[in-house]
């Protein structure tokens, strides 16, 4: 989306997507924040609702769905909280990992930077 798009964008449009909100309460969501749908879109939901649930089947960035959408960022994060707050998707950032994740000791990596320099 440009900047030419968003000034073409009726703001009444996205006054009532939003519905009147400016921000979003969440803020654990940023661009890279990962969207995937808990469930299938019901009859009577709001159209952009739907379209996202749709589009999360498998995990999506935030910044993907914007773009998809043709709707800023802002609007999208305001959204997702709804979706967020009804238990319909999860949002996960993809650089956590769960804690018992372990990461190999130092000296394992040493051992395969050695390996790969001597390829």
């Amino acid at each position: 989306m440009t900047w030419e798009d968003l000034h073409r964008e009726d703001p009444d449009r996205l006054y009532t997507v939003t519905g009147g909100r400016s921000r979003a309460d969440e803020s654990a969501l940023d661009l890279v924040t990962l969207i995937v749908s808990e469930d299938d879109p019901v009859p009577g939901m709001q159209s952009e609702h739907v379209k996202i649930l749709r589009m999360c089947r498998h995990p999506t960035a935030m910044v993907e769905i914007s773009s998809e959408l043709g709707l800023p960022v802002s609007v999208v994060k305001i959204l997702l909280c709804d979706l967020l707050d009804t238990g319909r998707i999860t949002a996960r950032h993809p650089s956590s990992a769960p804690d018992d994740a372990r990461l190999p000791d130092l000296e394992t990596l040493k051992q395969v930077l050695v390996g790969l320099k001597k390829l």
